[in-house]
This record gives structure tokens, C-alpha cells and sequence, in this order.
């Protein structure tokens, strides 16, 4: 979607004669059913008609122009795409466009302070933001993806901004990302103008826009193939038994869906620890892999936030909430995986939805209508909220109302509690859950741990000596106290939570501001090791796993034993949505117990606050205390490693958080999928599968970027498999060095088939026109005769490239 889509000089004249404010005015009408606000419409009246006038001082009529332009499944919307064309290369430069007029530096490398929304706040610097544009279209808009891609650069023009001295928005922490995406002010109208048009040509850019405008969402091949990389990383993410077999299942119904047009929706049942987000995983990173648009989705911000800072920015981009699928088009997406399908809501809306983005259908509809195959991974014993509705009952009868085809399957074998199905059994029995095999648990028979303490202070000491071993350790409790907003006159976070001479902070609200360091926010504490200072609650837990948890069961769930029955309070209970609820509160707060004590993989601790509750729950476990050891008392991740820990590698791999592309890393590039044109930085950046640093002696260069070599064309130089440093830099001659060439059939024997490492030999002469090439020739240094020099036709400008030339190998 997008307000304004058109020609240049059409543009051009609308802003002239200020009416085209009012064309978004009644565009955005016309989309959302009510009018911009008047500080937006302002924003546009003054911003397009400095754009315009940059246009014109460049000539660039027969440019296209996009306003307002949507990125694809977000509600997000770029101000401005120019597109062009230089000779048979279509262009487009995304042009974000600010009214400020001054800047401070902000409270990170990438933020700025500026006057925004009525307050002074930290935003993103232009320079990054407009990037981030940039990035997730390439990503996930097919028109700029594959080899004859529409080719997308990025700037920011500040038309009220005039820098004076050493101004914040050219600060040194932003020089890195400025190389890529220019920011222009006030003074630089002329300069901007001459930017565009170096960038865009002035072959016009009619057939660009028209692409644009008609292409669909769809992410690219790099990016899929770097998700399933990533995923295919991690030890624990491996399928047994019945996974396997679903697994299968929702490929073949991929292939039929694709065949028969008929939607598929697969309702995968599954309780504490039975591997539902593994399979989940695993889908995403086999389809992805294969080429198809595969979208993970859950209705936790922690679990989702956890995952996408796991895997990193790029691959992150496949992971979202339910709720980001209101503006998906009918089946945009081939496969939708839905992980804790039953935290689904009733709708997308919510307190903070803006009206343009409100949603009149309910969230189930939204999720199935957006995807050709929807998989629901569910327990229903896991709703821990009213507003929580994605039951298996709620999912049948959607997928009926779409005429989808159902299959529903259960997940039976137990991969958490150390894989005792009698933990979650005895667990559901207790509760009266569900009646199960396991009224009684043996801790004898079972390695399993439970362990029930006399005191908070003992439960909090044991979870801490766990985690000092290497564990992964938390410590979780029923929502008996409040949460407070702010943090404590100390700056630190309130210690809500009190029993007696005990006291402890829950994990910090994911709304709170300005928290100290060593404090992890919400989304992360489970991942954090930091996380161990705070109490997780429901919310923050729900969905992971730790080696062992430390559980504080609160007063809100008691047992009656005069009664023989369990009893909610809601008197004591501090989570107002769920205390209101009179009819369900009971089985709400169970279910809260039943994911809080399921968390553990090897063991799980228990503190009660009620006494009757511990004698209850106590007589129901034989030989408390005598849990057999494990013959290694290792944390579970470090049992079984399916790859190796140790990366060989002669680099360090970055997280993505700390990388400055070409300042501390460069990119790593595969050769096998990269898109082979590697004619500049953003080229680089958008093939990376990863960032790495260089050995100290060595500092990054922008165009530089680290490949594997493929082949043995030069294996008397370079080995095959060795890891190689190169440079796009094409500076200086050639003549003598190895250079990497593309080609569609340079007729070597390499598998990679694309790319061949090689001598650059070339004999030339010099006459009044200047240097005259009569021949180049990539020459091979191989001990594999079947390697032959190959002879380049100086008339055919496609028959090979010449795309980098080798620094040095790295070992």
C-alpha cells in the first residue's frame, strides 16, 4: 500500500502549487476512513515541497515517486522511494525525510535526542533508520531481489537542519552507517540533487515504480537460507519420533497446497515440554531453506524478542506476534507456524492500536487467511489469561469456516523434566487437571528432581547454586504481589516481592524506563544471565526452559483439605485482569502452576506459603529427596552436543548488536547463494550471512568481505576450503593478482559453478586513445590439470566480472 505512486514532473508540479498534502490527506481517507492528523498533514506540506524542489534542480522528471509506502506485513510506512533506471539496471532510493532542526547525542551509538511528539526523546538516527528501510525491503519485497532486482539505496534529508561545528548528527558513532546512507541538511539541496542522480540515472523510472507498486511480499532466498543456517546452528533443535513424522506431514501439504490451491491448517496438540517450539523451529528452518516464505508467530513478546535476538537482526525479521499479520494479504504467506497458538486473542486490537491500523476481523481469521498452510502448535491447559482464546475447539471451527483442510496430531513424548512423562502427569493429576497414570510421583524411579523447601532464602540459595555450576536457573512465582511501574528512590528495581524477612524484585515491566545496568529488560530475563537477580512471573516465563526452576507457590492456589478440593483466591492475586474474572479464575491460576512448575528440565523447587498446600502436595510424593544423580552432572544442553562447541573458524563471529559494519567486522559471504553483485557496500551488507572481525593487524575496509574459496583452480596458493579475506576495491591494476570472477559458464569443474578464483593476466598496449586491452586471460595455479586458463571476450560485457581481488588468506 502506498498514498502516492507517479511520475516525477506530475509530483513535482502537485507540490509546487501545494496540493499535494492534500492528495495523501484524502488518500489516507480513502485507505483508513478518517484524516491525517494536522501535525502530519503539516509534516507532508513541508517536507515534499523540499523534496520537490531537489527533483527539479536534478532533472529527474521521468523519475517515479512513491509517498508513503508500506512496508510489508508491518504498519509501517517509508516517506518517500524514488526510482530510476541507468541503462538496463532499474534503482530506487528510499529518501527519509526529518523536520528537525536540531539533535543531541542519544543514549546509544545508533540514537539521537531530538524534539519529537511533544517531548525531547531518543530516536534513531536518520542515517540508521532510513538503513533498516532499505534492508527489510531487500529482504522481504521481491522486486528488489534476484539478479535482474531493482537495485535499492537509502538517504535522509533534513531540509530544516543546519549543523553548526561538531554537530551530534555527524558524530564519529554514526560514521559507519553515513557511508552507506548519507544524511543531507538544509545546505545541501544541490549535493543531494547530484546524489540522486548519480544514483538513479536519468533514463527514467516509469517501469521501476510499476514493478514496485506490483510486486509482492515475499522474503529472499539469502535471507531464508540464513534463517535455516541459523537455526540448523543449535544443538537442541533436533526431531524425534512423532515431531518427525508432523514435520513430514506439513511439507507434503506445502507441496499439495501448492498443486490443489486448497488451504491446509494443522492443529498440533502438545503439553509441557513436549517439543512444540522445536518442531516449530525446525519447520521454519527446513522450509526457509527451501525457498518458501515460512513465518514464525507467537503471542509472547519475551519468547519472541528472546528468539529473534538469538538468531540476530536478519534472520530475526521471520519471527513476529500474532498480531502482525492485519495487514497480510490472502495466502502472501506459504506457511505460518504458530507457536503457543493458544495465547491467541480475540483480535489484533489492542489499547495502544492506532485507528489506521485497527482490524475489524478476529486474530484466528487473520492468521489462517494469510497463509496457504497454518500449523497451530497448542495446549490448552496452558491459557493463563481471559483474553486468551486460542483454544483446539476455536481452531476447528475457523478452519471450517475457510473450508481448510484439518489434520490434527498430538505430541506425546516428554523432552523437558528430563524427559519424565510422569512429572507432567503428576503434575496435571495434582492440580485435577486431568486425571493421568501418575497420581503418585517416586522420586526414587525418576531422575527428575523435585526438592520442597522450608524458606524462600533456601530456595533462592539452591537455585543460585545451580546456576554457579552452570545451569541455567530461575526463579518464578505465583502473581501474589504487585508489580510496581517505577523503579525504587535507589534507582533500582522495587523488591516486590516479600515473605518474611525475604525480598526480591520480579523481573522489570517491559514499559519501564531508564533501568540500570546489569538489569536485563522483560523481554530477556530468561535468557540473561542477569535474570537470576529477579523473580520471573507467568508472563515472562511462559514458553522457556530452564535446567532446574525454583517455583514460589503463593496463596492463590491452596488446598481445602477439609474440602479435599483446590481453592483460587482472588483476593490475594495482584494480576487485576485474571482476579476479575469470578467464573474461570480457578482454572486460570491452575493452569499459571501447571507452566510455572513445568519449566524445570532437570529439576524443579518449590517453596509454599500455605502449609496445608505442602502436606497435600507432599503426600503425593514417595521417597521426597532421593532423586537417582545423573552419571554426568552436566547442565542438559551440554549432555548431548550435536555439533561441535568449538569453532574452528580462523574468525570471531559478532552478534549482531555489537557489529559496526567495516569499523570492527566485515561480511561473510557464501559464495554458494550470494547474489554476485558485490559492486557496493549495501551489496555486501545485504549478502552477509554474518559479521566477523579481522586478525588485529588488519583494519576493515569498506568493500572487503571474508568467502570460503570453493575448488582447487588455485590450490597451490590457496587450498581449497581455506577462509580468504577479499576486496570489491578494483583501485590500481589488476595485472598479476588473483582476482574471483563470475560467471553463469566459466567451464570449470568447481561445483560452485559461479564463481572461480584466478590469475588476472592481461596484455595491452597504449596509442593516442590510451590503454588499448588486446587480451585478458584468468590463469589457474593448480596441481589439478583439469583446470585450463580461460580466455575473456573483451566484446561480450557479460560473458564474466571480475567482482573482487584477494587480500590475503586467513588462518
Amino acid at each position: 500500500m502506498q498514498l502516492y505512486a507517479g511520475m516525477a514532473g506530475n509530483f513535482v508540479q502537485a507540490a509546487t502549487h501545494n496540493a499535494i498534502a492534500l492528495r495523501l490527506s484524502d488518500a489516507f481517507f480513502e485507505h483508513f476512513r478518517y484524516r491525517p492528523s494536522p501535525g502530519e498533514f503539516q509534516s507532508w506540506q513541508n517536507s515534499l515541497k523540499s523534496l520537490a524542489s531537489v527533483i527539479e534542480i536534478g532533472q529527474l522528471r521521468d523519475s517515479g515517486v512513491l509517498l508513503e509506502f508500506q512496508l510489508p506485513l508491518t504498519s509501517r510506512r517509508l516517506d518517500a522511494l524514488i526510482t530510476g533506471s541507468h541503462g538496463k539496471r532499474q534503482r530506487g532510493v528510499i529518501v527519509e525525510l526529518k523536520q528537525w532542526s536540531q539533535s543531541e547525542l542519544g543514549s546509544a551509538d545508533d540514537l539521537l535526542r531530538t524534539w519529537v511528539g511533544g517531548s525531547h526523546r531518543d530516536v534513531l538516527h536518520p542515517s540508521v533508520q532510513a538503513n533498516q528501510y532499505r534492508r527489510y525491503l531487500t529482504d522481504m519485497h521481491e522486486a528488489f531481489q534476484g539478479e535482474d532486482r531493482v537495485s535499492l539505496d537509502a538517504c535522509a534529508y533534513l531540509h530544516n537542519y543546519h549543523p553548526e561545528g561538531v554537530d551530534p548528527l555527524f558524530d564519529e558513532r554514526s560514521e559507519a552507517v553515513r557511508r552507506l546512507v548519507p544524511v543531507f541538511t538544509g545546505g545541501d539541496t544541490t549535493r543531494l540533487a547530484e546524489h540522486l542522480v548519480d544514483h538513479l540515472g536519468l533514463d527514467g523510472g516509469e517501469e521501476a515504480l510499476s514493478r514496485i507498486v506490483n510486486s509482492r511480499y515475499r522474503p529472499a532466498k539469502k535471507l531464508l537460507a540464513h534463517v535455516g543456517q541459523v537455526i540448523r546452528q543449535e544443538p537442541a533443535f533436533v526431531l524425534l519420533d512423532e515431531q518427525q513424522i508432523i514435520f513430514s506431514q506439513v511439507r507434503s501439504a506445502v507441496e499439495s497446497a501448492v498443486r490443489d490451491h486448497r488451504k491446509h491448517v494443522f492443529l498440533v496438540h502438545g503439553g509441557p515440554g513436549t517439543g512444540k517450539s522445536v518442531l516449530a523451529l525446525n519447520l521454519l528452518a527446513e522450509l526457509s531453506t527451501q525457498g518458501l516464505n515460512a513465518q514464525h508467530a507467537t503471542g509472547s513478546k519475551a519468547f519472541t524478542r528472546t528468539l529473534q535476538k538469538i538468531v540476530g537482526t536478519r534472520a530475526g525479521q521471520q519471527f513476529r506476534f500474532f498480531n502482525n499479520f492485519v495487514h497480510a494479504s490472502h495466502n502472501d504467506i506459504d506457511v505460518l507456524i504458530c507457536d503457543e497458538a493458544h495465547r491467541i486473542r480475540s483480535t489484533s486490537n489492542h489499547r495502544f492500536t492506532k485507528k489506521a491500523d485497527k482490524s475489524e476481523r478476529p486474530q484466528m481469521q487473520e492468521l489462517i487467511e494469510s497463509a496457504k498452510v497454518t500449523v497451530f502448535l497448542v495446549d490448552d491447559q496452558q491459557v493463563v489469561r481471559p483474553n486468551e482464546i486460542g483454544t483446539s475447539t476455536l481452531i476447528r471451527e475457523f478452519a471450517s469456516r475457510q473450508q481448510c483442510m484439518l489434520h490434527e496430531s498430538r505430541l506425546e513424548a516428554q523432552f523437558r523434566c528430563s524427559g519424565s512423562e510422569a512429572f507432567v502427569g503428576w503434575v496435571d493429576n495434582t492440580l485435577s487437571v486431568r486425571k493421568t497414570a501418575h497420581p503418585i510421583f517416586d522420586q526414587a524411579q525418576e531422575t527428575f528432581e523435585i526438592l520442597i523447601v522450608e524458606s524462600p532464602e533456601i530456595l533462592d540459595t539452591a537455585i543460585r547454586g545451580k546456576a554457579a555450576e552452570g545451569h541455567s536457573a530461575r526463579l518464578v512465582a505465583g502473581y501474589c504481589w504487585p508489580w510496581s511501574t517505577t523503579l525504587a528512590a535507589d534507582g533500582q528495581l522495587e523488591k516486590d516481592v516479600k515473605i518474611g524477612d525475604f525480598e526480591r524484585p520480579w523481573n522489570a515491566r517491559a514499559d519501564m524506563k531508564g533501568l540500570p545496568a546489569g538489569i536485563p529488560k522483560s523481554d530477556f530475563w530468561a535468557h540473561d544471565a542477569a535474570g537470576i537477580e529477579q523473580i520471573g512471573c507467568i508472563y515472562t516465563a511462559q514458553g522457556f526452559e530452564f535446567d532446574y526452576v525454583g517455583v514460589i507457590w503463593g496463596r492463590d492456589l491452596r488446598y481445602d483439605p477439609a474440602t479435599s478440593e483446590w481453592i483460587g483466591d482472588r483476593a490475594v492475586s495482584q494480576d487485576g485482569e485474571v482476579k476479575r474474572r469470578a467464573e474461570g479464575f480457578l482454572a486460570l491460576v491452575k493452569n499459571t502452576y501447571r507452566v510455572l512448575l513445568s519449566r524445570g528440565m532437570k529439576g524443579c523447587y518449590i517453596y509454599f506459603e500455605d502449609r496445608e498446600t505442602e502436606k497435600f502436595v507432599r503426600s503425593r510424593i514417595e521417597n521426597l529427596g532421593l532423586a537417582p544423580k545423573l552419571s554426568i552432572d552436566k547442565p542438559i544442553r551440554e549432555m548431548v552436543p550435536e555439533t561441535p562447541m568449538f569453532d574452528s573458524r580462523p574468525f570471531q563471529v559478532l552478534p549482531g548488536r555489537d557489529v559496526r559494519p567495516w569499523e570492527n567486522a566485515v561480511p561473510l559471504l557464501d559464495l554458494k547463494i550470494a547474489a554476485g553483485d558485490f559492486s557496493d557496500a549495501q551489496s555486501l551488507e545485504e549478502d552477509a550471512l554474518e559479521w566477523v572481525t579481522l586478525p588485529d593487524h588488519i583494519r576493515p575496509q569498506p568493500g572487503q568481505f571474508v568467502a570460503q574459496v570453493v575448488g582447487d583452480s588455485m590450490n597451490r596458493r590457496v587450498p581449497n576450503g581455506t577462509w580468504a579475506l577479499f576486496t570489491t576495491s578494483m583501485r590500481g591494476s589488476r595485472q598479476g593478482k588473483v582476482v574471483l570472477a563470475q560467471r553463469r559458464e566459466l567451464g570449470d569443474p568447481d561445483e560452485s559453478g559461479r564463481y572461480t578464483l584466478k590469475i588476472y593476466d592481461a596484455r595491452k598496449h597504449e596509442d593516442d586513445s590510451g590503454i588499448v586491452y588486446e587480451s585478458v586471460t584468468l590463469r589457474p595455479d593448480s596441481t589439478d590439470e583439469r583446470y585450463q586458463a580461460i580466455s575473456i571476450d573483451l566484446h561480450d560485457d557479460d560473458q564474466a566480472r571480475i567482482i573482487a581481488i584477494l587480500v590475503l588468506t586467513l588462518v
